[in-house]
């Protein structure tokens, strides 16, 4: 009887025993099993690419974490913990770069698995097939066993002939050396109406040169002078990119500019110096920081210190939340627009030339358009192609520039044109708050669609006339609707942008300016044109064509103390001619 009883007794501790193992076990188990991934993103010439957008989904069926994405840093570094063990597809996707998937990568418990990405821009495939075939013997591969981390590295581990095992270095391909490139344009008219050297167009011939200097290294100059023999004007400006790509490292600019306002009055002289760059903070967010130094004269000199911040914060793969600090009139700066990557540095460079904010006076004396930009967006992705971005944001004007037509205007407050009845005015300050709602759709490859709703506040007449202009001037809300469309004509080449931009009252200064910029959606209709020429000389050709307020709208007649004047708050103006690109 005592036995059966030390039999079940025993039999009972041995099952709580191996319980207890196994359940420590099965906890050690589950505290072990979660493994690492880490990689680096790079272009062909091995420059580290940063913001690009990285997805690991997994290979198996149904496990709950299937999909995680995240951002590279200033050293195109990424970083994924708690990956289950299994096998994975990682999908790299950066503006400018094409689509790059590796799978089957495996990752394992307790260890982090390292994964080396190279992304190929879209004139790789082109370039490969433009360059002669080297007539090089190859290597029998019968006795020849080489050991790979991935398909764009060099061997590490390889067994020659002798028997003798060599081991090379772990590198990337630096490809080819980029060539020198240039762009020359021959044109009628201004590139930013109303720019701080002048308010009148006149004929032009500008260049920008594209040179690698010293490893990655790369140094962009762009120049440009007018044909008018009583107000000439011209400008250079000098671009350098240490890391060679827009982006992924900082960029200083430096600008001068001078021009002849008059025949016979005082001279423009410009400088404007520009200073930008990004850094990465952990893994969802990058921190886009710069600022700019002006510094104009004309008979008495004014200044401007502009700076200028972007906190992207990606909290999943579909939301993106974004602070933004900057000074007005402009929203970002002719380098980190999002039209950069498709139009080229080269053009970029161009646009840096008359990228001064307006030149206005006051009492005699010059003063630069400025103020304060406050904003934050959140911006949804829709699909692969689309976007929706919310934003709300305060501006607070100093000085707002007002443009108009008139006569014998007083020259202390009125900055006027010597070859037009056309004047820049300063409208005094401005401060309100406002709301903006943009879609973007990039429907195929070759059309683009934006529409953009915006409530803001913009400078208006008073029913008042018997004061000073800048006195009946008050700020009021006003809505503004926006629709836009980009596409390129299949066989004739054509690349066609188009837009219409609606506000829904009386405004002499611009509704939500920081938008337009960022949107490229000026008042009233705008056409541009870009047109292939036949191949008959060297380098490709095209002749292009752009209108602003295509049908004058907006034109609004006033009376006040300092005289009759009509305030136009988007100016017409066409610009065309032809370019150049080597």
């Amino acid at each position: 009887m005592k036995q059966g009883r030390l039999r079940t007794l025993g039999a009972l501790v041995l099952v709580v025993g191996v319980s207890c193992c196994g359940a420590n076990m099965a906890l050690a188990q589950s505290r072990t099993v979660d493994g690492k991934l880490s990689g680096v993103v790079r272009d062909a010439a091995g420059t580290p690419q940063l913001g690009a957008s990285v997805e690991v989904v997994s290979e198996a069926i149904g496990l709950s974490t299937a999909s995680q994405g995240f951002l590279t840093n200033t050293q195109g570094v990424f970083r994924g913990d708690k990956l289950a063990p299994g096998f994975y597809t990682v999908r790299v996707t950066l503006a400018g770069f094409l689509p790059t998937l590796e799978k089957h990568v495996r990752i394992n418990a307790n260890l982090t698995t390292v994964v080396r990405i190279r992304l190929e821009s879209m004139f790789a495939s082109l370039e490969q097939l433009r360059r002669q075939p080297a007539p090089a013997n190859a290597e029998a591969d019968d006795w020849k066993w080489v050991l790979r981390s991935a398909p764009s590295m060099r061997p590490v581990l390889e067994w020659t002939d002798d028997d003798a095992p060599s081991i090379s270095a772990l590198s990337f391909d630096s490809g080819a050396p980029r060539n020198a490139r240039m762009r020359l344009e021959m044109t009628d008219g201004a590139r930013r109406p109303a720019s701080a050297s002048n308010i009148a167009s006149a004929p032009a011939t500008a260049f920008a040169y594209d040179q690698q200097i010293g490893g990655r290294s790369r140094l962009i100059l762009a120049g440009q002078m007018s044909y008018d023999d009583t107000a000439p004007g011209g400008g250079i400006a000098t671009i350098w990119l240490p890391t060679g790509t827009l982006g992924a490292g900082p960029h200083t600019a430096l600008v001068l500019r001078e021009a002849k306002v008059t025949s016979g009055g005082p001279v423009f002289r410009g400088v404007r110096i520009d200073q930008g760059g990004s850094i990465g903070l952990g893994q969802r967010m990058v921190l886009r920081y710069g600022g700019e130094y002006v510094y104009v004269g004309m008979g008495a000199a004014a200044s401007s210190v502009r700076p200028r911040a972007e906190l992207t914060i990606r909290a999943n793969d579909d939301w993106t939340t974004s602070l933004i600090f900057a000074s007005m009139p402009s929203g970002p700066t002719p380098l980190e627009s999002e039209g950069v990557e498709t139009a080229g540095v080269l053009a970029a460079a161009l646009n840096e030339l008359d990228a001064f904010p307006a030149l206005l006076w006051r009492n005699g004396r010059p003063v630069l358009q400025n103020g304060w930009h406050e904003e934050v967006a959140a911006e949804r992705r829709l699909g692969t192609r689309g976007k929706l971005q919310v934003a709300a944001f305060h501006d607070d004007n100093r000085h707002v520039a007002v443009y108009g037509r008139g006569d014998g205007l007083p020259v202390a407050d009125y900055f006027q044109d010597y070859f037009s009845s056309g004047f820049a005015y300063d409208g005094g300050s401005s401060g309100s708050w406002g709301t903006r709602v943009a879609w973007r759709e990039k429907v195929s490859d070759d059309v683009e669609l934006t529409a953009v709703y915006a409530y803001a506040g913009a400078l208006s007449p008073m029913e008042a006339a018997d004061d000073f202009l800048r006195d009946i001037l008050k700020t009021q809300g006003r809505h503004s609707l926006g629709a836009g469309f980009s596409t390129k004509i299949p066989h004739a080449g054509t690349h066609l942008e188009a837009s219409y931009k609606w506000i829904s009252g009386p405004a002499v200064s611009r509704v939500d300016l920081y938008g337009e910029s960022l949107f490229q959606l000026d008042p009233y209709l705008h056409i541009g044109v870009r047109q292939p020429l036949p191949k008959f000389a060297l380098g490709r050709w095209e002749a292009i064509a752009n209108c602003d307020n295509l049908l004058a709208q907006g034109y609004l007649p006033m009376n006040s103390r300092d005289g009759h004047v009509v305030l136009v708050p988007s100016l017409r103006t066409f610009r065309g001619g032809l370019s150049v690109q080597f």
